[in-house]
């Protein structure tokens, strides 16, 4: 895909959450302050809450690389509409403690010996809590009954919980939880990102793969992202795949706010409509001139032959490389594509007159080699229409595939 041709040794914008590419922007920062912050006082909760895609679980995933694993045992739950039993039966299989067939009371009082166990070995014990805007009353009452696990006057669990700003307003607005609410000891709301911090977040990303400055990024297209994004992580990282990956097809080496905007209305479902200048273009390399002396005239139409048959190996590459197996075979059910066209260079043949050293009439390349450019030329744009409706097909999937996927992973991890 477009790491290759842009020579990126990963994916810079991938929506799993990665803790390798947490960018500080000032609201993180702040954020990561009020963690620390609660991870010294070592008890009570502490709450995290944002927007969708605004980097919670990769900020939490960052504070997590930079602890000391010797002295702190760290769990996590990712929740789907738990109640009290479920949750607390997750909590004990986060920390590795056996529940099949086992009662919620045994369960309990499982977690608090293992609790009691990790004090005596010198860590504290820390449980995180994502999505927890899905939880039920019940589901935060049993998370506070955990909390309340001690060793004499020590505090045996601490809980992170991160959540969508309606969880926020949950913890405040309902008078069943103010028991919880007395044992926050700190909290924070996650912003999005200011437009001058765009630009910065961009080149960090990239940097992390190796990035050189190829493709150059205009200032323009960083204003066209922000105003499109609103600064949101995610969706900067979704509409940035996009438009790496258009650039790719197009072999841009400038990616301008014209490009992002084109990006934009194809993903609205309008047409991809983008002319780019030729200086934005990656210089397509010159053909090698035949030993023979030929006039003029013939090497100029052999180099533009030669260079369109370069243009439709090129679009032929990009397509068996970006597109999954399963989404080849999806669009040749939908649409069965013509044989593949065997392709002769016209031979270009020459003699030299004994005495007079001429090239022969008959080197000098008829009319209808015009019209073999101009049929390669049109396999080209058919090619590359047939590109768009691929990676389209693939980026939608994608799309749609990226939220379970992300539910997956963060279950793996968890288990």
């Amino acid at each position: 895909m477009y790491d290759q041709f842009y020579g990126l040794s990963g994916r810079p914008f991938q929506l799993t959450p990665d803790p390798q590419f947490y960018f500080e922007s000032a609201t993180h920062r702040k954020a990561l302050s009020y963690l620390g912050y609660g991870l010294a006082q070592g008890e009570g909760f502490i709450v995290i809450t944002g927007e969708v895609g605004a980097g919670k679980s990769t900020l939490v995933g960052h504070l997590m690389q930079t602890i000391d694993k010797a002295r702190l045992s760290a769990a996590t739950i990712v929740t789907s509409q738990l109640d009290g039993h479920d949750l607390v039966q997750m909590a004990a299989e986060s920390f590795g403690i056996d529940t099949r067939g086992v009662e919620k009371a045994n369960i309990l009082k499982a977690i608090e010996e293992h609790l009691h166990v990790e004090a005596r070995a010198g860590r504290r014990c820390l449980l995180i809590v994502d999505e927890a805007q899905n939880l039920s009353v019940d589901a935060l009452e049993e998370l506070r009954m955990l909390s309340n696990f001690q060793l004499g006057s020590q505090a045996l669990l601490q809980i992170f919980l991160l959540g969508q700003p309606e969880f926020r307003d949950l913890v405040h607005g309902s008078a069943e939880l103010e028991q919880l609410r007395q044992r926050i000891i700190a909290t924070h709301h996650l912003e999005a990102m200011e437009a001058d911090e765009v630009e910065p977040y961009i080149v960090h990303r990239l940097s992390r793969v190796g990035w050189d400055g190829r493709p150059q990024i205009t200032s323009d297209a960083y204003h066209a992202l922000f105003a499109e994004t609103g600064g949101v992580p995610r969706k900067l990282n979704t509409l940035m795949n996009r438009v790496m990956l258009m650039g790719s097809v197009e072999q841009l080496e400038i990616i301008d706010g014209d490009l992002v905007s084109a990006v934009i209305s194809d993903m609205a479902g309008k047409p991809f409509e983008y002319t780019a200048p030729m200086s934005a273009r990656a210089p397509v390399p010159e053909p090698v001139a035949e030993e023979a002396a030929v006039e003029p005239e013939t090497i100029e139409e052999a180099a533009a032959e030669e260079s369109v048959i370069e243009e439709a190996d090129q679009v032929d590459e990009i397509v068996e490389e970006a597109v999954p197996t399963f989404i080849v075979q999806q669009s040749v059910a939908d649409e069965e594509p013509e044989p593949e066209a065997v392709i002769e260079l016209p031979k270009v043949e020459v003699e030299v007159a004994e005495e007079q050293n001429v090239v022969a009439a008959d080197a000098v390349p008829s009319s209808g080699e015009d019209d073999r450019i101009a049929a390669l030329e049109a396999k080209v744009a058919e090619q590359d229409a047939a590109l768009r409706r691929v990676l389209a097909m693939m980026i939608d999937w994608m799309d749609q595939e990226q939220d379970t996927l992300d539910r997956h992973l963060a279950k793996s991890k968890a288990a």
